[in-house]
This record gives structure tokens, C-alpha cells and sequence, in this order.
């Protein structure tokens, strides 16, 4: 197994972070057994770039629901972003992005609204 090198996407001063609602639709294909519940915060890679990108944002998701979000759905969650280079600009209501856990592709999320 190769190592999957990676870094991410932030600023080295302290700055506020950014907070988005999101439509985030995780895959059928996950097999990993993840099911997520309310208060579970999740920390995946947040890739705006290419698949083969290795440059991604840091992101917390939080999820609203009463009920786990199971692989095929899609639920309104919350994202807290920390701030980095390029961020801002990428996140514009109805942007798409790659959620990944490592180089797998897992899930996406739509920006529904950033939040102030």
C-alpha cells in the first residue's frame, strides 16, 4: 500500500472561519459501514480541485438530523470551515466539491447558503 500525500488549505494566522450550509449526498458505493448521527461531527478532506487534487480545505461536518444518513441519501448539513487560500471564492451557492476520506471519493456537497 502507497502513501497518499496530501496538505491542506489553510492560513497560518489566526482568522474567523467560514460556515456553510450544505446539501451533502453520501455515495452508495460507501462500504465502509459510516452512518453518522446527530451531534457526530465528521472532519473529511474538502477537495475543490481535480480528482487528483491533493490540496484540500478543512471542513467539520455537522449533521442536523434526527435520523443517520445512510450511503445513498442526502441531508442539509452544516459545515465549518477553517479559512484558507482560495476558500471564499470557492464557496458560491450551488458550488459542488469532492468530499473524500483520503483519496476515496465519498460523498458531495452543494453550498445551499454561506452563513455570515
Amino acid at each position: 500500500m502507497s502513501a497518499f500525500a496530501f496538505h491542506d488549505l489553510m492560513y497560518g494566522d489566526p482568522r474567523p472561519g467560514v460556515d456553510v450550509r450544505a446539501s451533502l449526498t453520501l455515495f452508495d458505493s460507501v462500504q465502509t459501514g459510516r452512518i453518522s448521527r446527530p451531534g457526530i461531527r465528521w472532519r473529511p478532506n474538502h477537495n475543490f480541485g481535480p480528482p487528483e487534487g491533493r490540496a484540500f480545505y478543512i471542513g467539520q461536518v455537522e449533521f442536523d438530523s434526527v435520523e443517520a444518513i445512510q450511503p445513498g441519501e442526502t441531508e442539509m448539513v452544516l459545515i465549518r470551515f477553517i479559512d484558507g487560500p482560495g476558500l471564499r471564492e470557492n464557496l458560491q451557492t450551488g458550488r459542488t466539491w469532492r468530499i473524500q476520506e483520503g483519496p476515496t471519493w465519498v460523498a458531495t456537497a452543494t453550498v445551499v447558503e454561506v452563513l455570515g
